[in-house]
């Protein structure tokens, strides 16, 4: 009997995690007042060192990046650092990506959320290996930024989450098949 029981919570261990990059993720979290299921993940890559694991959780399972960007739900984007990296090129990284997936307008509106993001990575110094850094978004409180589980500061409103999106989802994303995998596919 006890053998049965540790073989059924194994599998259901199994079914609940899923390992990308050597990274092992949930298939659910409940970072706000809504649980979020994983919509995909992948290696962010540059030249030939892996530098995160990316994961993206929404409240339901979406396979178009329009149809993410339009979701007004809560949402999880969560890098899992395979690498130290200081919290300045990451910043330099986001914001170059913003750049190219928003007209010189959309960005002149952000400057104020571009610069409290700013604030919070400039704070933030080196990045270790095995950090997470998540981007959440809540109705309440607007886009979140956490280090280890340890809020660093929050952006008012959604529109300034849809844009960080666009690092990954956007027209230019920062790495296509990365896209695609965080909309849910697997090739």
């Amino acid at each position: 009997m006890i053998r049965i029981l540790l073989i059924a919570f194994c599998l259901s261990s199994a079914a609940q995690a899923v390992e990308v990059g050597g990274v092992t993720l949930a298939d659910s979290i409940h970072p706000g007042n809504r649980s979020l299921l994983l919509n995909g993940a992948g290696v962010r890559s540059k030249l030939v060192f892996d530098l995160y694991v990316a994961a993206l959780y929404l409240e339901a399972k979406k396979t178009s990046a329009a149809a993410v960007l339009n979701d007004a739900g809560e949402k999880r984007i969560a890098l899992h650092l395979m690498r130290a990296i200081e919290a300045e090129d990451l910043l330099q990284a986001f914001n170059k990506a913003i750049v190219k997936n928003h007209t010189n307008e959309e960005v002149l509106a952000m400057k104020p959320a571009l610069h409290e993001f700013e604030m919070i990575f400039n704070q933030a110094g080196k990045l270790k290996k095995g950090d997470v850094v998540a981007f959440d978004y809540r109705h309440d409180k607007g886009t979140g930024v956490a280090i280890n589980g340890v809020e660093q500061g929050v952006m008012v409103g959604a529109s300034f989450y849809a844009a960080l999106l666009k690092i990954w989802l956007g027209d230019q994303p920062a790495q296509a098949d990365l896209k695609l995998k965080l909309l849910g596919d697997d090739r």
